[in-house]
């Protein structure tokens, strides 16, 4: 019996061919095809820059440093996403806070971003602070990190020991475009901007989805982006892949060229040092940096991945399509529905298991697997992790982590398969 996977990358000749250049060119590092690559992929979300990363958690890290992302700052966002999102923020010396999902959408709440904002946070010299002590850390002001050689140790804002290195001042907020849906960004824009935040978008999974910010008047691509930072994902289960890689676009020239230093070990080579088109170069290192580099043989793979897209997204939405239509049939079964904001790639196609259904979600997951059908449990919540261990509540995150299953969703996916994952649903 063959199994249907969850998903499989959409790899050919063209990719091999591509690899195989950079191979025999000589130049297998960072060199021009990485530079080809960032071309190709700013001109199609529409961003003025992009930068090749090794990997996207690589990337959500050196975005939050370009932001001003410092050790004891604070950082909002979402805990129902991949680890990464939440471990980014930790490897700032940051603290994430969580808010909850849209359940309709299962990316960040707008209104509980608002209350988070208005509640649990108070300026003070003009800067917005995070007040509140619980569900910040494993055990408020006991545990401690280290980093860049110095220990830190949290503290309330309002404690008589608090240190200058645990401010708690709110230095960014981070939405998950989940699953390839995106955020209401017109609604997260606008509560960032009204307390001056920047906006760094975890788009891991969300090339080729679309929003609008003017109802449905202009639409533009995710990447653009619409925040000041957008990162991409070009792991083997998102639309494209490289093997491992990722991709930061942004309009500001500044933080650009910070991100190209820090993934670079901290190597700037200052006008002043630079000599003519065949002169020596005089590199500097004015602050430590990170080793985030793309290789020459992946960009040659994502130049070729490029030029499949419109397929992939093409393909996705076909057989989201066709899962819409056959599971509507199923009363235990809610499918999910894009609102009218946006357009999604469908990156990931998860169906939630109601109440009054004959079985668990977690009984159907096995059922479906000894048909040969392979599925995932829907995103996890990092702070439901033993990594951080958090005791905030968040309801409706919590609900779709253990009711919501990912079907096996893949260009090339044919009708019949399709077919056979909603009859063994079904009779479940």
């Amino acid at each position: 019996m063959s199994m249907i996977p969850i998903t499989k990358p959409y790899l050919g000749k063209e990719e091999a061919d591509a690899a195989r250049r950079a191979i025999l060119s000589g130049w297998v590092a960072q060199g021009p095809r990485v530079r080809e690559f960032e071309r190709a992929f700013a001109s199609y979300v529409g961003a003025p820059h992009a930068a090749a990363i090794s990997n996207c958690t690589a990337a959500l890290h050196l975005s939050l440093l370009a932001v001003g992302v410092k050790p004891g700052d604070v950082v909002i966002t979402v805990s129902h996403s991949f680890i990464a999102t939440a471990s980014s923020v930790r490897h700032c010396g940051a603290e994430p806070v969580f808010v909850d999902i849209d359940p309709a959408t299962y990316n960040m709440d707008p209104e509980g971003l608002g209350r988070c904002l208005r509640e649990d946070c108070e300026m003070r010299d003009g800067r917005l602070y995070y007040k509140r002590s619980k569900g910040i850390s494993r055990e408020f002001g006991v545990g401690s990190q280290e980093y860049g050689g110095k220990r830190f140790y949290p503290q309330s804002p309002n404690s008589q020991l608090r240190t200058p290195n645990y401010s708690f001042r709110i230095a960014a907020v981070m939405p998950v475009h989940q699953m390839g849906m995106p955020c209401d960004m017109a609604k997260i824009l606008a509560l960032a901007r009204r307390y001056h935040l920047p906006v760094v978008e975890d788009a891991a999974c969300a090339l080729g989805s679309e929003v609008s910010l003017d109802g449905g008047k202009t639409w533009a691509r995710i990447g653009r982006p619409h925040g000041d930072i957008a990162c991409f994902s070009f792991h083997p289960r998102k639309l494209i892949t490289t093997g491992e890689g990722g991709m930061i676009t942004t309009r500001s020239r500044d933080y650009d060229r910070k991100i190209r230093i820090f993934r670079n070990q901290g190597m700037d080579i200052p006008r002043s040092k630079k000599g003519g088109i065949h002169g020596p170069h005089f590199e500097e290192y004015a602050e430590v940096g990170y080793n985030c580099r793309m290789t020459d043989i992946q960009a040659g793979i994502g130049i070729e991945q490029m030029k499949k897209l419109p397929r992939i997204l093409k393909e996705r939405r076909r057989i989201a399509s066709l899962y819409r239509s056959a599971l509507q049939t199923i009363p235990w079964i809610a499918v999910p529905r894009g609102p009218s904001y946006c357009r999604t790639n469908w990156q990931s196609y998860p169906v939630r298991v109601l109440g009054g259904a004959p079985v668990t979600r977690d009984v159907l997951m096995r059922r479906l697997s000894d048909a040969g059908i392979s599925t995932r449990r829907g995103i996890m919540n990092a702070h439901q992790e033993n990594a951080y261990g958090l005791s905030c509540r968040l309801p409706q995150s919590e609900a779709a982590r253990d009711s919501v299953i990912l079907l096996p969703m893949y260009c090339g996916m044919k009708k019949t398969d399709v077919g056979n994952v909603v009859k063994e649903i079904a009779n479940a």
